[in-house]
C-alpha cells in the first residue's frame, strides 16, 4: 500500500472507534462496562475507541445491541472486513507460511532472546527493529512491514483470544530499542498486555545459572483443529517445525524455561523496578 493508502485506512478505522466511543458514551456504559458485556479486556476498547487497533468485525457485530446501533454496527462490520480484504498487506516471502498458521492459533508459546514478540511490539518498538534492517529498508518498504506487524495483533482482540504464555530473557527489556521513550512505552505495553486474560509473561534472569534456551528463541503454535507446531527464525531463515518428536522436544524445553524462569508476578515487579528506575 502507498502511504496514501495506509492514511486512509487509518482515518477510517479511527472514525470507527469515534463512533463505537460516542455510542457508548449515549448508551451511559463505561469501558469497563462495554468489555465485561462483551467479553472483552477495557484495555483492548479504549484501543479501539482511540484508532490504535483495527476494529474487529466480531466486535462490531457484538457490540450493535447493546450500544443501541440499531444495525450500524453490524454494517459497519461488513465495511471494516472489505477494506482489511482490499488493503491486507503482504509479508515477505519467507514469512507468509508462518503468518498464516498465527491467525488460526488458539495457543502461543515464545521463547524470546533478542527483542520482544512481534504480537507485543508497540509501533514505535517495532518501527525501531525495522529501521535496523541491513540492507535498509526503503521508507514505503518500512511503513509495510510495521502496518502488517500491528496488524497481526489483531489476533489478540479477537474473542475468544489464543492463551498466550512467553518467556523473555532479562536482556530483551534491559536493551532499549529506539531510545529511552520507545524502551519505556514497550515496557508499559507489556504490563498492560501481562493483565490481559490468557496472557502470561515471564521473564528468565539474567542471575539464572543454567536454563534450556541455549540453543535460541522459538516458537510453539496450536493451529485450531491441528497438530502443534513449532518455528524456528533466524536471518531470515525460517523453518515451521511439524514433526511430532521435534515439537514435542520444543514443548519440553519450554515447559523447563518456564519453570526457570521467575513467577509472573516477580516477572511483573522486575518491569516495574526497571520503569521506575528510568
Amino acid at each position: 500500500m502507498s502511504d496514501e493508502d495506509i492514511e486512509v485506512v487509518s482515518c477510517f478505522f479511527h472514525a470507527v472507534g469515534t463512533q463505537i466511543r460516542l455510542l457508548r458514551e449515549q448508551a451511559g456504559l463505561s469501558r469497563q462496562e462495554l468489555a465485561a458485556a462483551l467479553g472483552y479486556s477495557p484495555d483492548q476498547i479504549y484501543s479501539v475507541e482511540a484508532g490504535r487497533r483495527t476494529p474487529h468485525p466480531e466486535l462490531l457485530r457484538a457490540a450493535d445491541e447493546p450500544l443501541n446501533a440499531r444495525g450500524l454496527l453490524k454494517g459497519v462490520a461488513d465495511d471494516v472486513e472489505k477494506v482489511k480484504e482490499k488493503t491486507r498487506i503482504r509479508h515477505p516471502d519467507w514469512f507468509r507460511g508462518y503468518a498464516r498458521l498465527e491467525t488460526e492459533a488458539v495457543e502461543l508459546g515464545y521463547f524470546s532472546t533478542l527483542a520482544v514478540p512481534g504480537l507485543m511490539q508497540t509501533e514505535d518498538y517495532a518501527r525501531a527493529t525495522f529501521l535496523g534492517a541491513q540492507p535498509p529498508l526503503s521508507e514505503e518498504q518500512l511503513e509495510e512491514r510495521v502496518a502488517a506487524r500491528m496488524a497481526r495483533q489483531e489476533i489478540l482482540t479477537r474473542w475468544p483470544p489464543p492463551t498466550v504464555s512467553v518467556v523473555l530473557d532479562e536482556s530483551v527489556l534491559m536493551r532499549r530499542i529506539g531510545g529511552s521513550h520507545v524502551h519505556q512505552g514497550q515496557l508499559e505495553h507489556l504490563l498492560r498486555l501481562a493483565s490481559l486474560p490468557g496472557i502470561t509473561l515471564q521473564v528468565l534472569s539474567l542471575g539464572c545459572e543454567q536454563h534450556s534456551g541455549m540453543n535460541g528463541p522459538f516458537i510453539l503454535l496450536t493451529p485450531r483443529s491441528r497438530h502443534p507446531v513449532g518455528y524456528l527464525e533466524i536471518q531470515q531463515v525460517n523453518r515451521i517445525v511439524t514433526h511430532a518428536e521435534e515439537v514435542r522436544m520444543l514443548n519440553v524445553r519450554f515447559g523447563a524455561l518456564r519453570a526457570q524462569a521467575l513467577t509472573p508476578p516477580e516477572s511483573i515487579a522486575l518491569i516495574k523496578r526497571m520503569l521506575g528506575e528510568r
